[in-house]
């Protein structure tokens, strides 16, 4: 079963594994056993114990009262780990400036609690980076899906709220924007020449650790057929990623992203797989500059070239992707493809299989002219075509920024002894947050359902009236208690 979205928050400690090399032995019993040269050994006896040999050093190791052999010693393999343990602490310091944690409201369906808004809230955690410096996030849809409020807090400290911009749920990836300055944007490399087996680093905030990094090894790629997106090209890693991660970037040893952590298969462990850098950033810069995504299509079905295929199809070749089936007045059926064909290559380059053809087109444009190379009875062509834009999928999610209330967005009610009491709340104050409009001040300044109002810019409320009274400047600090804790807030009403 595949695990995607909702995954139980349990936290298991486990011992850090340590890289250690076994302790090398300098005096072996053979030493013990050599004699002097030009000596004759004594016999040996059962009852006399064996004549004790002048001490033997190893090069590098100086005994008492002996002069220090100036020949260091020399370990191949620590110097190797000792590397390599650089390189993944200078890639996490590299990426980390980018890196974002990301706190998340949202509307979920489901019973309505006491102090919920319609459709009731929950609250989610995840990670996301920066791609671009003018403010733009990259992360999992699934992280900020029906979010009323974002905040987006940077390696630095900084904590600013951010809106979805544009989302794509055919594979799961989402744009936030924040207004800020001095961003450092991710650097990406290409994770089409990713090599399966190479080291990797995620960094994110499992569980909602700040910039927690973890290191494996690249596990597998072009990873499909999973059941969690209706576009599957993943890139599989054993780098520890657990809740939260999601969203968080996959680098390589240079720091440049390579994937977006996106999920794990429920129960196993070593076992992620992340959205491939190239498709992302493809996917992101189209929702950033048109608000949606273009998807390249070229109308046809097609199936793995199997071994048994192959001997009907390319018996010279088992590369390809077999094509069954062709849209009528499609691009493929207007360029000429038929069912039984194979497709060996596209825009000049190689196919290996049905899953590297689609990975190819994705990143292609709406209505760029290609060349595809086939084999049909077992005879290569080359025919051209025009891609064009995919029709019939669910059309990638463009939510427009949340609507900002007049005033400060608030629904107040007294705090009665019935409220009390459903609240578990013992302590001060006369009124209760109700419900805070998304996109409001109050909701851009942090307030939430079950909040109990004590004060407006330190004066302590008791009534609506008084509240108004405080906010006539249009701006005030305002004092609640959530739970056991005070939380203050500036909430600035709209003009």
């Amino acid at each position: 079963m595949v695990e995607t979205k909702t995954m139980a928050r349990q936290r298991i400690l486990v011992p850090a594994t340590l890289l250690s090399l076994a302790g090398a032995t300098f005096l072996l019993p053979a030493l013990w056993e050599r004699p002097l040269a030009g000596a004759t050994p004594p016999a040996r006896s059962q009852t006399a114990a064996p004549a004790t040999p002048p001490a033997q050093a190893s090069p590098g190791v100086t005994l008492a009262g002996q002069a220090a052999d100036p020949t260091p010693l020399e370990v191949p393999a620590a110097a190797s780990a000792v590397a390599l343990s650089e390189a993944i602490s200078q890639a996490a310091e590299a990426i980390s400036p980018s890196v974002v944690h990301l706190r998340v409201e949202a509307r979920a369906r489901g019973p309505r609690g006491p102090f919920e808004a319609p459709g009731g809230m929950v609250e989610g955690e995840g990670s996301g980076f920066v791609f671009r410096a003018d403010g733009y996030i990259l992360t999992n849809l699934h992280v900020v899906e029906n979010a009323t409020r974002v905040e987006a807090r940077l390696h630095d400290g900084r904590r600013f709220v951010g809106r979805v911009v544009g989302s794509d749920p055919a594979i799961d990836l989402a744009v936030v924007k924040i207004d800020a300055e001095g961003l450092v944007p991710a650097r990406f490399a290409s994770s089409s020449v990713a090599r399966v087996g190479q080291w990797v680093v995620a960094v994110g905030a499992p569980f909602g650790l700040d910039y927690t990094v973890t290191a494996g090894v690249l596990s597998a790629v072009g990873r499909a057929n999973l059941g969690a997106n209706e576009i599957e090209d993943y890139l599989q890693t054993d780098a520890s990623i657990n809740p939260g991660n999601s969203g968080g970037p996959l680098v390589d040893l240079t720091g440049q992203v390579l994937g977006i952590n996106t999920m794990i298969i429920g129960r196993a462990t070593g076992i992620g797989f992340a959205i491939p850098g190239d498709l992302a950033r493809h996917v992101g810069e189209q929702i950033v500059r048109d608000g949606r995504v273009h998807r390249a299509w070229i109308g046809v079905s097609f199936q793995e070239l199997t071994p048994e295929l192959a001997t009907y199809f390319a018996p010279d070749d088992h590369r390809g992707a077999l094509v069954n089936g062709v849209v009528p007045d499609g691009p493929a059926a207007r360029a000429g493809l038929v069912a039984g064909d194979v497709i060996v290559s596209l825009g000049h380059e190689p196919v290996a299989d049905g899953h590297d053809l689609l990975r190819k087109l994705l990143l292609r444009p709406v209505g760029e002219a290609l060349s595809v190379g086939i084999l049909r009875a077992g005879q290569a062509r080359t025919l051209s075509l025009t891609t064009g834009e995919r029709p019939g999928a669910q059309p990638p999610q463009v939510t427009p920024p949340a609507p900002r209330a007049p005033g400060i967005g608030l629904t107040l009610e007294t705090l009665d002894p019935t409220l009390r009491a459903r609240l578990r709340y013992t302590g001060p104050g006369r009124l209760v947050v109700r419900e805070v409009l998304p996109g409001s001040a109050a909701d851009h300044a942090g307030l939430r359902p079950g909040d109990v109002m004590l004060a407006v810019d330190r004066a302590a409320v008791s009534t609506v009236d008084e509240v108004r009274a405080q906010l006539r400047d249009g701006r005030a600090l305002v004092e609640v208690a959530r739970g056991d804790a005070r939380y203050y807030a500036v909430v600035s009403a709209e003009p």
